[in-house]
């Protein structure tokens, strides 16, 4: 694959991802997803599931709800894998970058939200005055508004070119670069406390213990401790429907006794 059809499709990618978890949605907006899709088209899938799987991580916990904006996890993992593929940069490095540029499109998104309320508002007054095909074509410039949040910052970053990325990279400090890894191993762990706090933690410590001991004692593949917990969940299900069940059975013998049962 050449280095210019690369550049075209990885600027793309980050844009076809929220126009597509706006829509159908088939490749979704996940940096796992997207990230695989990114490594493809790089050339370098290992490292892509890498910097995927640490954005995935960073963004458990946080959805964009009641319209307001969350960083794009995604476009972090496009650009990181971007970088990762074109310079020495390694995975802790580009994730670092990578990350400025997600919670950047924040502003972005708030833009975009300003500008397409106005396109909403257009719409409806076609509607209104009976211009249907106007109404429904017009919903267009949002999509096109939609895919600029992603287009921008990439166009940005492949017109730069790895050269002047290197030279951005090789400017920084050692000891800045250190602690940027340091600060990139360690927010991953903060989007699985977000998520935590909304689960029934203290009811399942049992299972956050257990899974602790596999990871860092027993040293088990993130895949054998997945299925333990598949398992583990399976048997807490089937534990709560027999008690559940065993309910019913109670009410419906109590009933059955009821002095106004005919």
């Amino acid at each position: 694959m050449t280095e210019l059809f690369q550049n075209i499709l990885i600027i793309l990618l980050p844009m076809w991802a929220l126009i597509d978890n706006r829509g159908v949605t088939v490749l979704n907006h996940w940096p796992i997803t997207v990230g695989l899709v990114a490594g493809i088209i790089m050339g370098d899938i290992p490292t892509a599931m890498q910097i995927g799987g640490t954005f995935q991580l960073m963004s458990l916990g946080v959805a964009a709800l009641g319209g307001s904006s969350v960083p794009d996890y995604a476009l972090a993992t496009v650009v990181g894998v971007f970088l990762a593929a074109r310079t020495d940069a390694n995975v802790g490095t580009a994730i670092a970058v990578g990350l400025p540029v997600g919670i950047l499109a924040i502003n972005l998104d708030v833009l975009t939200h300003t500008l397409n309320s106005i396109v909403a508002d257009k719409s409806k007054q076609y509607l209104k005055e009976g211009k249907f095909s106007l109404s429904r074509n017009i919903n267009w410039i949002s999509v096109f508004l939609v895919s600029m949040q992603a287009f921008i910052p990439m166009i940005i970053l492949v017109t730069l070119g790895p050269t002047a990325v290197n030279a951005i990279v090789d400017s920084v400090p050692e000891w800045f670069t250190n602690g940027l890894n340091i600060a990139g191993g360690m927010l991953p762990v903060v989007g699985v406390v977000m998520l935590m706090r909304y689960m029934p933690t203290q009811k399942y410590i049992w299972a956050v213990l257990l899974g602790f001991v596999f990871t860092a004692y027993v040293k088990m593949p993130i895949l054998g401790i997945s299925l333990l917990g598949l398992s583990a969940a399976f048997i807490a299900y089937r534990q709560l429907n027999m008690e559940s069940v065993a309910v019913e059975t109670a009410i419906d013998a109590y009933d059955e006794g009821d002095d106004f049962d005919e």
